[in-house]
């Protein structure tokens, strides 16, 4: 089947995919009908697919716990929550922390209670920390040691609990432990929480001024899940197993990034509630580490930032290791190398080798591809993810443009955020009658692939003519001793702005500008080769989200110029 038969097909005979229509704010969107309506349901109704809550289900270093016992456990926080803390519906609970198990668990307690969960970037500095607390004034905030000692002293200006957990365990007022074994109050009631409270604020990688806080419905979320849902049913439609294949092995996520942004929290760790699977979660990114998990846990699926699955393609190369449970690779957060995926699919020939896209604003939920149709286009982001989304691409005046032209994608689906806290403005730029503006460039072929070339605001103009930075990345990636790569603007007297990059080299190797404008000659035209290079053996430094730190780099390379090559 195509893609678009699949989708028909179990929208027509599966009763979890049946759609209809709402009416959100006036604006008519396609959705779900039968899906549960808040991420509490989800967690319930997934006992089912964790064998009624006797499944192993998350592992942590050498703590586990099955999908019984982790349940009880949330509702046995929702009571330490609501009976100590006094949190209530409506309520912000600010979760600031690196990926320990507390961070699901609270999650999905704070969830039960109607109130909402924030979750807070566990590299912010104070002043970012200080910031953040101020937006959404959370009536408690967990944390662990280093992020406690962050807040200590915030916390008098804010008049928040503050609750310390793990090496955070004694270091302020409230220890987690404490609390947690004190409780004998057993299990508030539910209030009613309806499919449009909120569920999360998840604040924007904030780039330029301060973040944003993007505010996730509870029907956004399990909207974006089920879409999730429908693509692992669409899979074997496409391409049904032979006869003889084996059986397929149990489901096993690895959750490598933070669960503090969207790609560890939706597609995998909300995702694997309803879809029966175990998650492992990392504390720290460790590519002979995950090797390790992958063999002890039978991971199936790994989804992280592009430079992770180099990483772990490099950790298996030195090791010879084999990873025959993997059966997903995917990469979010930022666009893969083309000359990585055919790269993966060698190395790891049982594996769908997957790319997508998606933001904070729409819960992760966006566009997508696997297998062939990845490997035949590997500069394409993928298909729309089916059902209930709509795609649009405009130009600056919000004229639809034909396909193959480039504009603005814009998303319109009941996963896009509410709005964000405190911004109405920010909100009505990017929130406009239902669609949701993205600010990312791109264009979409005949056959429905999106290809995305940048963010607007991350164009190079030379001259009069539009340069988009991931399109000379993606050639000098190319290059075989180029680990990664990020291109910027350079001040020009002449054309305005050139093009510069920095490279992250193999060891031991070493470009000039000359070289490597030679090997791109037949790759990129003229004016969009780098007049300027940066080379260096350490990886490029990072923004909060993993994300290459585009400014921080150009920043460094322009006040260190005596480096360039």
């Amino acid at each position: 089947m195509t893609v678009e038969q699949a989708t028909q097909h179990l929208i027509e005979n599966d009763p979890a995919f049946e759609l209809t229509e709402i009416t959100l704010n006036g604006i008519r969107y396609k959705a779900f009908r039968n899906i549960p309506e808040t991420v509490s349901d989800l967690m319930e109704q997934g006992m089912l697919a964790h064998d009624d809550g006797a499944a192993p289900y998350l592992f942590f270093e050498d703590e586990h716990w099955s999908y019984g016992a982790f349940c009880n456990e949330v509702r046995h926080m929702a009571g330490v929550l609501h009976g100590t803390l006094g949190v209530r519906r409506g309520d912000r609970v600010a979760l600031v922390m690196r990926n320990f198990p507390e961070l699901p668990i609270l999650t999905l307690a704070v969830a039960s209670l109607g109130a909402t969960a924030v979750f807070m970037n566990a590299w912010w500095t104070g002043a970012e920390l200080d910031y953040a607390l101020r937006d959404c004034e959370p009536r408690a905030v967990f944390a662990d040691g280093a992020r406690v000692a962050a807040i200590m002293p915030l916390k008098d200006r804010h008049g928040f609990a503050l609750i310390g957990l793990r090496d955070g365990d004694g270091m302020c007022e409230h220890s987690y432990r404490a609390l947690r074994n004190a409780w004998q109050g057993g299990t508030p009631a539910r209030p009613q929480i309806m499919p449009e409270d909120d569920f999360a604020i998840m604040y924007s990688s904030g780039t330029t001024g301060h973040p944003k806080g993007v505010v996730q419905t509870h029907r956004a979320a399990v909207t974006a899940v089920y879409c999730w849902m429908m693509q692992a049913a669409i899979a074997p439609l496409r391409q049904p197993p032979a006869p003889n294949d084996p059986a397929p092995l149990p489901p096993s996520f690895l959750i490598t990034t933070p669960l503090f942004h969207v790609t560890a929290m939706y597609p995998l760790f909300l995702f694997s509630l309803p879809s029966g699977a175990r998650i492992t979660l990392m504390y720290k990114w460790d590519a002979h580490e995950a090797i390790d998990i992958i063999r002890r846990n039978a991971v199936t699926r790994f989804l992280g930032v592009p430079t992770q699955s180099a990483d772990l393609l490099t950790a298996v190369e030195e090791s010879d290791a084999e990873l025959p449970s993997l059966r997903f690779i995917g990469a979010g957060g930022a666009k893969r190398p083309a000359a990585q995926v055919d790269q993966l699919a060698q190395q790891f020939p049982q594996a769908m080798i997957a790319t997508g896209w998606g933001m904070t604003e729409t819960c992760a939920l966006g566009i997508g591809m696997t297998g062939e149709e990845y490997s035949l286009r590997p500069e394409a982001a993928g298909h729309l993810h089916p059902p209930v989304q709509e795609m649009r691409i405009i130009d600056d005046a919000g004229r639809d443009l034909p396909p193959g032209e480039v504009g603005e994608i814009v998303i319109k689906s009941p996963a896009v955020m509410r709005c964000y806290l405190n911004q109405p403005e920010a909100t009505a730029d990017t929130l406009r009658d239902g669609w949701l503006h993205s600010g990312d460039l791109g264009m979409v072929d005949a056959d429905g692939f999106v290809t995305i070339l940048d963010r607007k605001k991350n164009i190079i103009i030379r001259g009069g003519e539009n340069i988009a930075c991931l399109d000379v990345e993606g050639a000098i990636h190319r290059h075989p001793d180029v680990i990664e790569a990020c291109a910027f603007a350079l001040p020009d007297d002449r054309l305005g702005e050139v093009v510069g990059a920095a490279l992250h080299l193999r060891p031991g190797a070493w470009l000039d500008r000359d070289t490597l404008a030679a090997f791109l000659r037949d790759r990129l035209a003229h004016f969009k080769i780098p007049e300027r290079i940066w080379c260096q053996h350490d990886p490029l430094p990072r923004a909060s989200t993993e994300k290459t730190d585009r400014r921080a780099i150009r920043a460094a390379c322009l006040a260190e110029a005596d480096q360039s090559v």
